[in-house]
């Protein structure tokens, strides 16, 4: 398992000097100043590159950059509207590029729209930590009362609908900004601050889009972009939805162990393949993440380890992020399947045996809170996830272990 860490780049306010100390051994990064649909240039590559080269200061950090993450699709491409064609070519463009500076594994997601949803940024636990939250509740309040979307009320039970009426009662014209804001940090243009109407507006692009149609197109990208992949001896890994169930009226596909394997069938290359999340996965209680990982390992090419703890078992209910091992999903068999894969890996003489991973998220302790760092990546919350998984790998790894199993 090769262990990485998120970088948002020089305005990150966890350091290279950061996750440097963390015993970090790669870095997972993206060109996010670069819009959507451009191509990513040779110099630009180059300059993050020597961004995270360095400590503060100006020694050598030994740290390279091992994941694109992400090199976006753009919503023409989703929805094969506009200059979509274009945009295609200017991610095979890209993708060019960043081969030629050494980089083979390239994350990216299909999801209309949204990144990721939460209701809560800041949400506070009983130890005093905070955390993301999605609040089913919170989120039917914003969709049906707030955002007022056309249709919304033929996606909720007559009850949940009239529960999400008497909360919105209770919140304050504040927490009701606040609301709004969370859920659409995860939409194109957030940082712009969206209007409703800007919401309501993207949303409307994707009303003739049904969950087969928006499959097909991500079948007729994947068509389009793997094949070079391939001959590059590149790794393209789609990230799955977050979280894995419909929001908003809009399509979702990448859900389930089944979506996988109905994308990869359709284009069946080694280059196409899965970012592994379980904290994406893991908010579906019918997910089982250690038998993905077995069933499905040999095309995993990105792991992210992160953990939700479902405050509701139904589809679509509450949960919040967990610490890496106090959540629904078991990290230690999570880990003993990758391990499993990995060996696999290796007797084959494969290349990419050693699969990155890093410590997704985050819970904001001690310092965190204080330093407000990009919500869901502190500093000293991921140091002790990635402490966590560390010593589950290294224990699962020794061999006294590997004699008694």
């Amino acid at each position: 398992m090769r262990q990485t860490w998120r970088w948002f780049g020089p305005k990150d306010l966890v350091s290279v000097d950061d996750m440097l100390q963390a015993g970090v051994q790669g870095v997972v990064t993206a060109l996010h100043h670069v819009p959507t649909g451009q191509v990513w240039q040779p110099d630009q590559i180059a300059d993050r590159q020597a961004q995270l080269a360095v400590m503060r200061d100006g020694a050598p950090s030994g740290l390279a950059w091992e994941v694109v993450e992400s090199l976006p699709v753009s919503e023409d491409i989703k929805r094969q509207t506009g200059d979509w064609r274009a945009h295609v070519e200017a991610w095979k463009t890209s993708m060019r590029n960043l081969h030629a500076a050494g980089l083979r594994v390239i994350c990216y997601n299909f999801m209309p729209i949204l990144d990721w949803t939460r209701t809560d940024l800041v949400y506070r636990l009983p130890n005093g930590a905070t955390c993301m939250r999605y609040d089913a509740i919170d989120f039917a309040a914003f969709d049906l009362f707030i955002l007022q979307r056309r249709g919304a009320a033929d996606d909720y039970a007559p009850q949940i609908a009239e529960t999400a009426r008497a909360r919105l009662a209770t919140m304050s014209d504040d927490r009701r900004e606040q609301l709004t804001g969370n859920v659409v940090f995860g939409l194109p243009g957030a940082a712009e601050r969206m209007t409703l109407d800007d919401v309501k507006d993207h949303l409307a692009r994707y009303d003739d889009i049904s969950p087969d149609r928006l499959r097909a197109h991500l079948v007729d990208f994947l068509a389009e972009v793997t094949p070079l992949a391939q001959e590059l001896g590149m790794r393209l890994c789609c990230h799955p939805d977050d979280p894995p169930f419909p929001l908003l009226g809009l399509p979702r596909i990448m859900s389930t162990e089944a979506d996988y394997r109905a994308v990869m069938d359709a284009v069946d290359l080694s280059a196409n393949g899965i970012t592994l999340c379980t904290g994406s996965l893991g908010a579906r209680a019918d997910n089982d993440l250690p038998g993905m990982m077995a069933r499905l390992g040999d095309r995993v090419h990105f792991l992210h380890l992160r953990n939700v703890a479902l405050e509701e078992t139904h589809l679509g209910g509450s949960f919040h992020e967990a610490a890496h091992l106090e959540g629904n999903t078991d990290m230690v068999a999570m880990i003993a399947a990758i391990l499993a894969e990995e060996s696999r890996r290796r007797a084959q003489g494969r290349d990419d045996w050693q699969i990155p991973f890093r410590p997704d998220h985050g819970q904001d302790i001690l310092d965190d809170q204080s330093r407000k760092a990009q919500p869901g990546y502190p500093a000293i919350g991921r140091l002790k996830g990635l402490a966590e998984l560390r010593g589950i790998e290294t224990a699962l790894s020794h061999p006294l272990v590997a004699q008694r199993g």
